[in-house]
């Protein structure tokens, strides 16, 4: 029996199979399959390509990278996206009163005592004891300031709150370049202080060496290992700094991984970077402070009409038609009806509000006069911004050049002494001297790099070339 049924099982599905084939033919066509199976796999291949771009780093990070992932996960950005889709569902809203408004209102009365009337001194109980009414009503506004204020300032706060955004934005972007370099110049200091902890060990073993075959006495033997301490000090300590600095790059980025970021010292790359042309000038309209004082200014400009267009009258149009079913038997109260409709059009004027409209209008040219001295400071400020900001990358450059050069004068120096005193030409004081001032000069040559990429940030954030 069981046999018999999965016969017929597969009788029916051949048959439904060749109503298929010469009905639907497509549905058999191993291209159509094809087709979709790629364009399936394109499209999940671009998602999870746009999702690994945004949340997730690549395996050499870089700046770009860095400030791209800040970006997408930065929670004062997210938060200025979010005020920009409130504000746009805010002018929506404001602008929904252009369309017509239609209601429905229905009511259900029972009078448990009619209600009287006096007519000609005669007391008579009017009304029917059961009533229920219907309303539909239209309205549509003609003219009213305050929508018409939001329909043309659409554009405008629309351009407010993205430009508040981008401000966001580009403030991130600097912190988070100054954050990457300050990692990279904290990393080479910890490289310096690995170099250094080499270098002193095979000084502290020369030292040693010296001692046992009665050369020197143990004062250089315990200078040495004085010196490998406090270089393993150093470097603990920068090793701390790394990880405090790393720490606050990656509250900037919000950075949700499960490893901490792997950044790679290169001073190549910090010195490829340091270079600016100062002969440029501050153009005001480049920077977003600027501009965003433009935009608030066009909106001040749009709030004096709005008060302007305060004397004139509110108009719309209305109508209704009313459903009326009165009966006093209350099974039968739906069965005859006593309709009405009308439309009308009404005109609000102001006429008196206490000079309400004309105070109104006064603190509108204020505020638009306020705004025409903010932005004479605002300019004040970017010429200032600038030249402080060029002046100190000016002096991180001399900064830097000098003790660039000390750095090779003081590995010469070193390296003079240290084969002297293998020879008993020098002290071992004098190594250790030599040794301190190429740490040293190390240090502050790569405290200069990051305060001459830090000052060259300081300058183009100024020039309001930092952009999205």
């Amino acid at each position: 029996m069981a046999a018999g049924y999965k016969k017929m099982q597969a009788t029916f599905y051949m048959n439904n199979n060749l109503r298929l084939k010469k009905t639907r033919p497509w549905l058999f066509s191993k291209k159509i399959y094809q087709t979709i199976f790629l364009l399936i796999g394109i499209h999940s291949f671009s998602a999870f390509a746009q999702n690994a771009n945004t949340d997730t780093l690549p395996l050499k990070i870089n700046l770009p990278s860095l400030v791209d992932y800040a970006l997408h996960h930065n929670p004062l950005v997210q938060s200025a996206k979010i005020d920009e889709a409130l504000t746009e569902a805010n002018i929506k809203s404001k602008l929904a009163d252009w369309y017509p408004q239609v209601n429905f209102n229905y009511s259900l009365q029972h009078n448990f005592i009619l209600p009287t009337s006096v007519i000609s001194g005669n007391p008579i109980k009017a009304g029917l004891y059961n009533t229920s009414a219907g309303q539909f009503t239209v309205s549509q506004l003609i003219f009213n300031k305050d929508v018409l204020l939001a329909n043309r300032t659409r554009n405008l706060v629309q351009l407010q709150s993205s430009q508040a955004t981008i401000s966001t934005k580009i403030d991130l972007a600097a912190a988070v370049a100054k954050a990457y370099y300050d990692i990279l110049a904290t990393s080479q200091q910890v490289r310096v202080a690995a170099e250094n902890i080499i270098r002193t060990q095979r000084s502290l073993q020369d030292a040693y060496n010296q001692y046992k075959v009665g050369l020197v006495d143990k004062i250089d033997y315990k200078r040495a290992t004085i010196s490998l301490n406090n270089a393993k000090a150093s470097q603990r300590s920068n090793e701390a700094l790394l990880k405090a600095k790393t720490a606050y790059l990656m509250s900037l980025m919000n950075y949700t991984g499960s490893d901490s970021l792997q950044i790679t010292a290169d001073s190549l790359e910090m010195e490829n970077n340091i270079l600016l042309d100062t002969l440029q000038k501050p153009d005001y309209t480049n920077r977003i402070e600027y501009r965003l004082l433009q935009t608030q200014r066009n909106l001040l400009k749009a709030n004096v009409a709005y008060n302007h267009w305060s004397y004139l009258p509110s108009a719309s149009v209305n109508g209704a038609y009313n459903l009326n079913f009165q009966n006093n038997n209350f099974a039968k109260l739906y069965g005859t009806n006593y309709p009405n409709s009308y439309a009308a059009l009404t005109l609000s004027f102001p006429i008196f509000e206490g000079n309400k409209r004309k105070i109104n209008l006064r603190a509108a040219n204020l505020q638009l006069s306020k705004n025409d001295y903010d932005l004479a400071n605002i300019k004040n400020e970017i010429n200032t911004q600038y030249a402080q900001a060029l002046a100190e990358y000016k002096a991180s450059m001399a900064n830097y050049l000098a003790l660039k050069d000390n750095v090779a004068l003081a590995k010469e120096v070193y390296d003079v002494v240290q084969l002297q005193y293998r020879n008993d030409i020098k002290a071992y004081i004098e190594v250790i001297q030599s040794e301190t001032d190429y740490r040293t000069s190390q240090i502050n040559y790569y405290n200069a790099l990051y305060q001459l990429l830090s000052s060259k940030i300081d300058v183009q954030k100024a020039l309001g070339q930092i952009n999205y």
